[in-house]
């Protein structure tokens, strides 16, 4: 880890010098949660971590970056709680509080940030909080999800589909291979939850969650029985060359 592109492990004099060369904010949002019985309850934060880090790693000589603590605490529905270990909040909550975060740092001087979202519970909230910004301060900050961006890229690579990889699944679960396949447990690994909905209009045409539309039996959604190491490494290395261009995109937009 290079403490050097953390915010935590700066000083004010080497924030400011950031804010004076338009630096670009990363702002890694999860959740504690559980993710069945296979990964830790730490997956949405750990991976939304590693991706950040990544990409700071590989853009910093050329674009000012810092990344900054993850939103680990926020929203999940009711029905998680059924399994233990999701220390939530209240969406309302979440909303303020994030709100509250990216308003410090904008009121910092700080105007390019870049929210990588990596829990798909919050992605309605997150663009409240967008919305409110832009109305606030006239600026226009980023929401972002690594499902979204490497949205074609993944759907190469990952073979269960949307059906394996909602929560939990062969996606999550190859990142988590990739990354530190020591606190992953195969063997508790199961298909039982692959989704079986039949629709035309879902996903992607009506929003209806889907622990409305499907009784989890282990907590998950989809088949991380198809997951592996090689995927997740696939996987991981679109979604952080997909950032980079976007970065470079933003960064490169209206620096003044």
């Amino acid at each position: 880890m290079n403490k050097n592109l953390y915010f935590q492990w700066m000083k004010s004099e080497e924030i400011k010098n950031l804010v004076d060369k338009n630096a670009v904010i990363l702002l890694p949002v999860g959740q504690i949660e559980e993710h069945g019985k296979h990964l830790p309850v730490f997956t949405d934060v750990f991976i939304a971590e590693k991706i950040c880090e990544k990409v700071a790693e590989e853009i910093y000589k050329k674009i000012p970056v810092v990344i900054m603590p993850v939103i680990c605490y926020g929203y999940s529905t009711k029905e998680v709680m059924r399994w233990k270990g999701c220390p939530g909040v209240k969406i309302e909550t979440f909303i303020n509080y994030t709100y509250d975060i990216c308003c410090s740092l904008i009121e910092m001087g700080f105007k390019k940030i870049v929210i990588v979202n990596c829990h798909g519970n919050h992605t309605g909230a997150l663009r409240i909080i967008v919305r409110k910004i832009a109305d606030q301060y006239g600026t226009y900050i980023a929401l972002t999800e690594p499902t979204t961006i490497a949205k074609e890229e993944m759907s190469r690579i990952i073979e269960k589909g949307w059906r394996g990889s909602c929560h939990g699944g062969e996606y999550e679960t190859s990142l988590m291979l990739y990354l530190d396949e020591e606190i992953v447990d195969m063997k508790k690994a199961t298909d039982v939850d692959i989704l079986r909905i039949n629709s035309e209009f879902y996903p992607g045409k009506v929003f209806i969650s889907t622990w409305g539309l499907q009784k989890s039996k282990t907590g998950i959604y989809g088949d991380p029985r198809a997951a592996t190491k090689e995927k997740g490494e696939k996987l991981f290395k679109v979604i952080v060359e997909k950032y980079k261009r976007f970065i470079g995109e933003f960064y490169g937009k209206d620096k003044s």
